[in-house]
């Protein structure tokens, strides 16, 4: 284990496999051919992932996922629009934030981090704000790994004729989003999550015909979602120097995307990854979070245990040592810690990690992983 990087067990960036890996060791001029080739193949390939067919086309985005997201919200509601923003979680707050900086007129709905967006609750605000031309949803919020319900939110967005927007980040490519049962004007996501590539790429999936009407919105010249795209489809170059190992890398990671079997083969991995984690970590007297019905197998939140001879600092220092890397909590409702389920990481791996955390627990002289509230049973 040691001879070998950790296993990232967080929301991303994650654990690649070698060959992801190993096409980043090539160099590529931005503007040759065959680069040209490869960006424009990655950009179909999410298209068709969504099931877009020709109304839909991919923007890519230098940077991390935020800045996808900000681009997508700075592109498609402008100055004389206003954004209903839905959130559970830090990743809707940073909408938020987002849209201070660009001083657009924002309305929000919020939740507790442990419960999902109400798709009724959506469908009054709408109704009694007209002005209202937007609505913003986190397709899984990774603050607690809470899965959202946007299929639902996307009917009720498209009854009152306004547009969704999604931030797909932590679930893109792992669970399904297509335009056929789910209907949005945009998704923002990123190549370092369920795709299995490196960082350095966000990228927003856009309806053409909403994204034609996005001219002269951005505030930013970088995060210009429509010059982005409009340099794309002239000249087939960015605009600014891409991260390009990171897009070959990506394009490869696409290619293993799609040799698993697509959304349901990937998905389908990381429910397993999942299932192994929670009825292992319940066997040690951990408790979730979220109850099952709530839980996208992407991130996994965990209660702390009550025994004070457990040290969150010291658990984790213990799993790194054994080739682990897990992720501290982000919540205001609980004291937590999280452990994800993607990555190139499988049933191998996630056995391995519940035998180490034993191990670790073992050594801190922590009997149980219970909580606070069953400390007394």
């Amino acid at each position: 284990m040691a001879q070998h990087d950790p296993w990232l067990l967080t929301p991303g960036p994650l654990t690649t496999s070698m060959t992801v890996k190993q096409a980043m060791l090539h160099d590529w001029g931005s503007r040759d051919a065959g680069f040209v080739a490869i960006n424009t193949h990655m950009r179909k390939r999410l298209v068709d992932l969504i099931g877009g067919g020709k109304d839909f086309t991919t923007v890519p985005m230098q940077g991390s996922g935020t800045f996808a997201v900000e681009a997508m919200l700075g592109g498609f509601v402008g100055p004389k629009d206003k954004l209903l923003i839905l959130i559970n979680g830090a990743y809707g707050k940073r909408m938020a934030k987002i849209c201070e900086y660009y001083k657009r007129a924002t309305a929000v709905l919020e939740w507790p981090e442990d419960q999902p967006v109400d798709p009724a609750k959506v469908r009054e605000a709408l109704a009694a704000d007209q002005a209202i031309t937007h609505v913003a949803v986190v397709h899984c919020e990774t603050t607690s790994g809470i899965l959202n319900p946007i299929a639902e939110i996307s009917k009720v967005v498209a009854e009152a004729g306004r547009k969704l927007l999604i931030d797909s980040m932590s679930a893109f490519g792992a669970l399904p989003i297509d335009v056929n049962s789910v209907t949005f004007d945009a998704v923002a996501a990123s190549s370092n999550k369920c795709i299995e590539g490196v960082p350095g790429l966000g990228f927003v999936l856009c309806r053409i015909s909403a994204l034609e009407k996005t001219k002269g919105n951005a505030m930013s010249l970088t995060l210009d979602l429509f010059e982005q795209w409009q340099n794309l489809e002239k000249t087939s170059q960015y605009r600014f120097t891409p991260p390009i190992h990171c897009i070959v890398a990506f394009d490869q990671a696409l290619t293993e995307h799609e040799q698993e079997g697509g959304v349901a083969g990937r998905g389908g991995r990381y429910r397993n990854n999942h299932k192994i984690l929670v009825d292992g970590m319940r066997a040690l007297g951990f408790e979730t979070l979220l109850p099952d019905r709530l839980q996208a197998p992407i991130i996994v939140t965990f209660h702390m245990p009550a025994d004070p001879k457990f040290v969150f600092e010291q658990f984790y220092d213990g799993l790194k040592d054994r080739g682990f890397v897990i992720y501290p909590g982000k919540l205001t409702v609980a004291d937590s810690f999280r452990i994800g389920c993607i990555g190139r990481i499988g049933e191998t791996e996630m056995k391995a990690f519940l035998a180490a955390a034993k191990d670790v627990l073992n050594g801190l002289g922590v009997a149980s992983g219970r909580p606070h509230n069953k400390a007394a049973e």
